[in-house]
């Protein structure tokens, strides 16, 4: 443990104090669902596995303020030496060993990192001694690149519905506890079933060795999925911003109407701006 700690302060020199925590802890899972006809406890059956969970963070220096002294009557100066650690935003951190199926897997550490899809590589590489893995953002963008690959940079919105509503089946139907992955034919799978035309294994395979160089490559399916249910999917345009969720993306329609791109959005009731309603429009 010394030497890690010794790492973490040999990597980098920080500019303010740092406080470096180490717990030691146990995570307990009962094996098996309690039964209320049962005399066992669901604590005499359970999966032990005992972790390290360490977390980097910065401190700063209390606020300076005023305060009114009711009894004397007159304003006093709070002086507070003692430095504030800050817990809301850890710096880093990491949770070793990762627990697997139940078990104990000392092969994997999980990393969190100051700031979403930015790690510190030599963090991950020379302190921890690891090898970094892709993030969600990251795993996004490769099946975007994947799919622009195939298609050629050319799906419509209902397409591009139905290839996230596959998506979302594949993560409902699927019975195990992680989140399903999803390799090249899984891929070519939800674009045929999708109704992208012109897809193959070879064609999809050929994709996955151009974007990422590896054709056994796999992808997370809740990495590249926008929340299903929310509106998670932002059209920005010069004039509007639009935000709506996947499973209703396949009422939007990008036309031509005079000679110029608009954006139709099909509705079931009446539209209303600031408590105007809208008077239907022939084309």
């Amino acid at each position: 443990m010394l030497s890690l700690v010794e790492k973490m302060l040999s990597y980098r020199q920080y500019e303010m104090d740092i406080v470096i925590t180490f717990i030691k802890a146990e995570y307990l899972k009962p094996m098996k669902r309690q039964s209320e006809e049962s005399e066992e406890s669901d604590r005499d059956t359970v999966y032990s596995n005992p972790f390290i969970l360490c977390s980097i963070n910065k401190t700063q220096d209390p606020k300076k303020e005023l305060l009114f002294d009711y009894v004397e009557k007159e304003f006093k100066y709070n002086v507070v030496v003692d430095p504030i650690i800050n817990l809301n935003t850890p710096m880093a951190g990491f949770l070793f060993p990762c627990i697997t199926d139940n078990a104990a897997d000392v092969n994997h550490i999980l990393y969190s990192a100051g700031k979403v899809n930015e790690p510190d590589p030599g963090f991950v590489e020379e302190v921890l001694n690891a090898q970094e893995t892709i993030t969600a953002k990251e795993d996004k963008t490769v099946f975007e690149e994947i799919v622009k690959d195939v298609t050629g940079d050319q799906l419509n919105t209902q397409t591009l519905a139905n290839v996230y509503e596959e998506i979302n089946r594949v993560m409902e139907d699927s019975e195990e506890e992680d989140t399903p992955k999803l390799d090249y034919r899984d891929v070519e799978r939800v674009l045929k079933m999708s109704g992208v035309e012109d897809v193959d294994t070879d064609k999809v395979e050929a994709a996955f060795q151009h974007v990422v160089d590896d054709e056994k490559y796999e992808l997370k399916a809740s990495n590249i999925l926008p929340k299903y249910h929310s509106k998670s999917i932002k059209i920005d345009t010069k004039v509007a911003k639009i935000s709506i969720s996947p499973e209703d993306l396949r009422y939007v329609r990008q036309v031509n109407f005079n000679g110029k791109r608009c954006i139709m959005i099909e509705v079931e009731e009446d539209t209303v701006i600031e408590g105007f309603k809208m008077i239907p429009e022939a084309f």
